[in-house]
């Protein structure tokens, strides 16, 4: 697999320059087509074969298996979720909070990492304590000072606004060395940088499938760190929660991260993922980095003084000033180009992919 075969293999681009993989990305015919042909197996051939619960029980696990080796999990430390806010509230649910509890959080969050603390301060009385920072960098002794008497700190991987990669493994050491739990929104990491949880080192981490892995909408996932799994007791419980060979009548929660999983649900988009995955690992995460960074270094050359992320490389992610971002963003997605405006800053912002090409990027600056 290389970039061209890939990019032939997206509709979508026959159509548009997309640059706008960061909000959500185009799926090539081969992801949908392993996502469809699950439903057919499903429903076609599983009643009366395997039967249609082993089918997906069986499917749903070799996802699972696939997946987790791809952010450095194993897969009993993966939960399957629709989506990286879902993941975030199952952990904001499961956690024993008091009346003062500290959450810390920085001032680069998507609402996906501010909204679910917004909701336990009215519920549960905790403080929300955010960390200011600067074009997209954080200032560790800040952040020292701020979860010095926290319970959790929730921070991006990578930034959604400025396209900063985040220290996280440094973060990490200075929230553990307080006694701090670290729930790390991953989003924008998958399918462009190299993703291991483990290396990372934090607790948890939620992620999904239909950004920069292509894959469909619905396909995310939870990291649970193995030695925190006894502290967390969902709120939320259902058939696929439970250790059902567990003596008794009383339920126990699945000894894994399966216990934040309920019931039958979509199964295509992991399926999707999964094929997306095996996607990315025919490309190589080398190929994919090395292609981004030559297009964004293209594409800052060509933004001179409007650019407001890091001139040197660090993701495919690129924020630059516009008089009026709204109306620049629609006025290019007329001219066939898709970016997007984000509110913080007020600017617009380019999602460069290893599908795109040097002509896309060029027809951006030129219609700029």
């Amino acid at each position: 697999m290389d970039p061209e075969t890939l990019r032939a293999d997206i509709p979508a681009l026959d159509d548009c320059v997309y640059l706008n993989t960061g909000a959500s990305g185009p799926s090539p015919r081969r992801v949908l087509s392993a996502a469809t042909g699950f439903h057919e197996r499903h429903k076609f051939e599983a009643p009366c074969g395997d039967g249609m619960y082993p089918t997906a029980m069986e499917t749903k696990e070799r996802a699972r298996e696939t997946i987790a080796p791809f952010v450095g999990a194993d897969p009993e430390e993966l939960a399957l979720t629709r989506n990286t806010v879902e993941g975030i509230n199952h952990v904001a649910g499961a956690i024993d909070w008091e009346p003062g509890d500290v959450v810390v959080r920085t001032d680069l969050e998507h609402p996906a990492g501010e909204l679910p603390w917004q909701r336990l301060e009215d519920l549960e009385d905790i403080e929300v304590r955010e960390v200011a920072t600067e074009r997209g960098r954080l200032d560790l002794d800040a952040l020292k000072t701020a979860v010095a008497d926290a319970r959790l700190l929730c921070l991006s991987s990578l930034t959604w606004n400025f396209g900063t990669r985040l220290p996280i493994s440094e973060v990490v050491d200075i929230a553990h060395d307080a006694d701090t739990l670290v729930l790390v929104d991953a989003v924008q990491s998958p399918g462009q940088v190299p993703v291991d949880v483990h290396s990372w080192g934090a607790d948890f981490v939620a992620g999904s499938g239909h950004k920069w892995l292509l894959g469909a909408w619905g396909s995310g996932f939870l990291y649970v760190d193995s030695d925190r799994l006894e502290d967390l007791e969902p709120r939320r419980i259902g058939y696929f929660s439970v250790d059902r060979d567990a003596p008794g009548d009383r339920y126990t929660y699945a000894p894994d991260a399966s216990r934040f999983e309920l019931g039958t649900t979509a199964l295509a988009p992991y399926v999707g993922l999964a094929e997306s995955v095996d996607l990315f690992g025919e490309l190589g995460m080398d190929t994919v980095q090395s292609r981004i960074e030559r297009l964004t270094d293209r594409l800052k050359a060509g933004l001179g003084d409007r650019l407001l992320s890091p001139r040197e490389y660090e993701s495919g992610l690129v924020t630059f000033e516009a008089e009026d971002p709204d109306a620049t963003a629609d006025r290019l997605a007329e001219a066939g180009v898709q970016i997007r405006s984000i509110p913080d800053p007020h600017a617009c912002r380019v999602s460069v992919h290893v599908f795109n090409t040097a002509a896309d990027i060029d027809q951006l600056l030129d219609a700029l």
